[in-house]
C-alpha cells in the first residue's frame, strides 16, 4: 500500500498503526493523519529510538499493510514493536 492509499484510509488503517505502535495515542494518530513523515517523529518520540529505527519499523509496516490490503497475513511483522532504546540497543525490563 503507497502512502497515498494510507492517507486516503487513514481512519480504516489507524487501527492497524495502533496495534503495531501501542505506545501511541489516538490524539497521536489523528495528529498523523496518514502523514509517512509525521508518523516516523511519533514511533520515535514515544518509543525513544532513533530516526533511522522508526524509518524502518514504518517501512516494515508499510509493507505489511500491502499485505493486509490483499487479504494476506503480514510477513515478518509483529504486532507490537519492542523496546529499543537509543542506538539500537534492546533495553532490559525494569520489573516494574
Amino acid at each position: 500500500m503507497n502512502w497515498d492509499t494510507i492517507k486516503g484510509n487513514w481512519l480504516q488503517v489507524r487501527g492497524k498503526a495502533r496495534e503495531k505502535w501501542g505506545k501511541l495515542t489516538d490524539d497521536d494518530l489523528d495528529r498523523v493523519a496518514g502523514v509517512r513523515d509525521q508518523l516516523v517523529g511519533k514511533v520515535q518520540e514515544r518509543y525513544g529510538v532513533l530516526r533511522d529505527e522508526a524509518e524502518k519499523q514504518v517501512g516494515e509496516w508499510e509493507r505489511a499493510s500491502a499485505d493486509w490490503e490483499r487479504g494476506n497475513e503480514p510477513r515478518g511483522v509483529t504486532t507490537e514493536t519492542s523496546e529499543v532504546g537509543r542506538g539500537g540497543k534492546r533495553m532490559e525490563a525494569s520489573g516494574e
